[in-house]
């Protein structure tokens, strides 16, 4: 599990600039939502949507080498669609993610559709369930004690220096999430292969 988050910051430093991009979309979530009520975030969550999964379509095919694909873009947008309620209690949106959401590399990287995708990322997550959950809640892990490290060395006036912190942590940390994923794809479908 710890390898996938080496191999995720390895990728990133690799091919900072590019992934670094990825960052924007929880640079918008974090300027609409910070210090809002829960419901607010959800909304934002809603509305900044189309860009996480963008973002998330491009770090896969970043990952794979691949080209951009609509079908993955909207298969994105569907396995979303839960996500700002989930998000809230974070494990719940890991464990979502673990049995779906490795549909959209494979649909970048293997040309399938919206429903051929969702149904891959089904067959990908359960391949080995403990290990993509694991290897996902661990990115979660180090990408958030990352973020609030970051933001208590950032945040030494208070005020709007600590929005300031937020903003500039998730900018840096959050094309984690996305590359995470990927590189989880292709490690589940090398393990579909296998058995």
């Amino acid at each position: 599990m710890g390898q996938l988050v080496a191999e995720s910051i390895r990728f990133y430093g690799d091919h900072f600039w590019a992934v670094l991009a990825l960052g924007l979309p929880f640079v918008a979530l974090d300027l609409l939502s910070y210090h809002e009520a829960w419901w607010k975030q959800v909304i934002v969550g809603y509305l900044v949507g189309p860009l996480i999964c963008a973002a998330y379509v491009r770090a896969a095919m970043l990952v794979t080498g691949s080209f951009w694909s609509w079908r993955a873009y909207a298969a994105a947008l569907l396995v979303y669609i839960p996500y700002p309620v989930l998000g809230v209690y974070v494990f719940p949106a890991v464990i979502w993610f673990a049995l779906l959401g490795l549909g959209i590399p494979a649909a970048v990287t293997e040309g399938l559709g919206v429903r051929a995708a969702v149904r891959r990322g089904r067959e990908l997550g359960r391949a080995d369930l403990v290990h993509a959950i694991g290897g996902l809640a661990t990115v979660v892990l180090v990408v958030g004690l990352s973020r609030l490290t970051l933001e208590v060395l950032l945040n030494t006036q208070g005020g709007q220096a600590g929005e300031a912190a937020v903003v500039i942590a998730d900018f840096v940390l959050s094309p984690l999430f996305y590359v995470g994923g990927a590189l989880l794809y292709v490690d589940q479908a090398a393990r579909v292969r296998v058995q």
